[in-house]
């Protein structure tokens, strides 16, 4: 909506713009009149409307041609003063000033005029007749108003409606000569409903209709109040009502109806709540709400985003099989003015056996575009009607800034539920096939995919301690000499090497000494093709020499040529070193059994001994608050307690690992 309006009343001499302007403000008819009035604002607290209002007059007299032709251009309204007493006065109408204001405006842009005949009290008649056919060859003009600037009729009124045609046009919704609304606003009428239909049955019942009411005009419909509104579509179109619900040409028909009315502000009302601005696009303020993210920090969706997209899915997935088919796809995405997943989405997030996207993989994707573009995801929650559904002030509201990294660093742990992992290798060293098998997918179902739609990017859950995280696989391209920062910043490096290639390994370790070997991000060697013979690589050393050297864990074996869905072991280990790159696990032994290897060097690490320490804490206030604290065996059985629950915190956590 404009921040204020600048209503411009132009005619011939002496028909009486400038008493108007007078009879306005003071409230009287003048005694003297001016040739004309000076600029006069209307501030914002005293019009119906609550926007600043500026008047400009114009007289024949004191001002120029070239002053009048830029007061039209400045103008948002223009009021064209006719006497209805003066013939000649309304001719001049469609002679000089309609074709005039056409000439110095923009046709893009088109400027709304209002007819105003004054001096009703000299006539007893209204000229009404006259000026109905010049309104209906003249799509701009809003309306034509009667009044008298002698005795104050219809003044207030005038200025109201010149307010009303640039704060609530009716051109960019109605055309009058097909006296039906435009298409642009039958297409945002239509996102409207779908996005307030919220089980997706095409039917606005009693529950949407009143927390659409409430959501543009802060106040629910009663009970009459909804049945009056639905007998009036039902007298009107034989489809309007169904279900005793509201269907989707019922609500358009309703609002054709206010607008036939004059009552165009109250569409303008629901258009502006969604996002809408005056051109019928939806608004950049809405569509990118302000977000500050600082260096070093990354984007997450938060719960209630979350919680509002999980209501996305189940509102779309209508044979709840807890995937989206193709239809069900483009159901969804309806509301967007573009498809904004392409066919290689498919190969970046888990699908079913028929190759729809599944619930996990859509919230996946979800977290992808958010961390790697959260202006997008912002746009599109925008679409969505994330912050009306969800009554948030704004998409930004769903999104976590994450703290700097360095401070996770210095805390030694991380809130973060993203962690990404850069995926380096020579061509031909496996990181499409490692990347695909996160998804569950072995070496046959990735011969089906084709390179057309090839993913450079998988995300997928994995859980550390129970908790589930996001794992982001990002494969870097091979030239060695041109990594960028993007690159470079990561959570965890993933070096592959081709067990069976005794060239692939040299790759790897020139990529790691030039940019990570002093860097604090940690990395992991991954030997794909771990199911072929492992050939001796031509380089100074061994792989495992190599990470022995460099205090890095043993070379990861690796293979998606499986007959099932391959391990996923490994990425369990990377999103572990990832949360956790603080604690330094270096554990030289190669059973690859466990996270990292319960071995006598993790046994020793910072990690468990934190662990324990809180175990112990633990227990030990849960004594403190018996009333046994004075006993002489407290100390006794605190000891033996907190003995046995590490003992069997440990047992678990075995247990837990080998079942993976």
């Amino acid at each position: 909506m404009r921040k204020d309006v600048r209503i411009l009343l132009v005619g011939e001499p002496k028909v009486g713009k400038t008493s108007l302007i007078m009879s306005l403000v003071s409230e009287e008819f003048p005694s003297v009149v001016p040739y004309r009035a000076e600029e006069i604002t209307i501030p914002a607290d005293v019009t119906p409307e609550r926007v600043p209002t500026h008047i400009v007059d114009y007289s024949e007299a004191e001002q120029t041609d070239e002053q009048l032709f830029q007061e039209i251009t400045k103008a948002n309204v223009i009021c064209i003063v006719y006497s209805v007493n003066n013939k000649t006065s309304i001719e001049k109408v469609t002679s000089h000033w309609i074709p005039l204001i056409t000439e110095n405006t923009d046709k893009d842009s088109r400027v709304p005029l209002i007819l105003v005949g004054n001096k009703s009290d000299l006539v007893e008649h209204s000229s009404m007749d006259t000026i109905l056919p010049i309104m209906n060859r003249h799509s701009e003009i809003e309306t034509c108003v009667e009044c008298s600037a002698k005795n104050l009729k219809n003044i207030s009124e005038l200025f109201y409606y010149a307010q009303k045609a640039v704060l609530h046009p009716t051109g960019p919704l109605y055309c009058p000569e097909r006296k039906d609304m435009k298409p642009l606003c039958v297409k945002a009428l239509t996102r409207i409903f779908k996005v307030s239909d919220l089980d997706n049955d095409g039917i606005l019942n009693d529950h949407e209709l009143n927390f659409f009411q409430r959501t543009c005009f802060n106040a629910p419909l009663e009970s009459q109040a909804l049945e009056d509104v639905k007998n009036v579509v039902r007298k009107n179109m034989s489809d309007g009502v169904c279900d005793n619900g509201l269907t989707l040409k019922g609500f358009l028909f309703l609002h054709t109806l206010f607008i036939q009315r004059g009552r165009h502000e109250t569409t303008w009302t629901v258009l502006r709540r969604f996002g809408y601005d005056d051109d019928l696009e939806l608004n950049q303020d809405y569509l990118f709400p302000p977000l500050k993210l600082p260096a070093d920090s990354t984007t997450e969706l938060n719960h209630n985003a979350y919680l509002f997209l999980q209501s996305v899915f189940d509102k779309h997935d209508k044979d709840r099989d807890c995937a989206l088919s193709p239809e069900e796809t483009r159901d969804l995405f309806d509301v967007f003015p573009y498809m904004p997943w392409g066919p290689d989405v498919y190969n970046t997030v888990c699908t079913n056996d028929q190759g729809w996207i599944t619930y996990q993989g859509y919230l996946s994707q979800w977290t992808l575009t958010t961390y790697l573009d959260v202006q997008r995801c912002l746009e599109y929650l925008g679409y969505l009607g994330y912050s009306i559904i969800a009554e948030q002030e704004s998409q930004a509201s769903g999104i976590t800034v994450t703290r700097a990294k360095k401070i996770d660093l210095q805390k030694k742990q991380t809130q973060r539920s993203v962690f990404r992992c850069n995926v380096f290798g020579d061509v031909g060293s496996g990181k499409s096939g490692f990347l695909q098998a996160f998804l569950g997918r072995n070496l046959m179902r990735q011969k089906a995919i084709s390179e057309e739609h090839r993913s450079y990017y998988a995300i997928s859950t994995t859980y550390v301690y129970g908790q589930e995280k996001y794992l982001l696989l990002h494969e870097v391209f091979p030239d060695f000499d041109y990594l960028s920062d993007g690159d470079l910043a990561c959570d965890i490096v993933g070096l592959v090497y081709d067990v069976g290639n005794p060239y692939s390994f040299e790759y790897c370790a020139k990529v790691f000494k030039q940019y990570f070997m002093d860097s604090k991000i940690p990395c992991m060697m991954i030997a794909a093709k771990s199911d072929q013979p492992e050939v001796k690589q031509v380089y100074g050393c061994s792989p495992l020499e190599f990470c022995r050297k460099h205090k890095m864990p043993p070379p990861q074996s690796f293979t998606c040529n499986t007959a099932a869905a391959p391990s996923r072991d490994i990425f369990t280990k990377l999103t572990t070193v990832a949360m956790y790159p603080h604690a330094r696990l270096r554990c030289m032994c190669t059973c690859n059994r466990c996270t990292f290897c319960l071995c006598q060097n993790f046994l020793n690490s910072e990690l468990l001994q934190t662990v324990r320490a809180k175990l112990y804490a633990v227990v030990l206030r849960r004594h403190v608050s018996q009333a046994d604290l004075k006993s002489s065996t407290f100390w006794l059985r605190a000891s033996v307690g907190a003995s046995v629950c590490a003992m069997l915190g440990f047992a678990m956590y075995r247990l837990l690992l080998k079942s993976r």
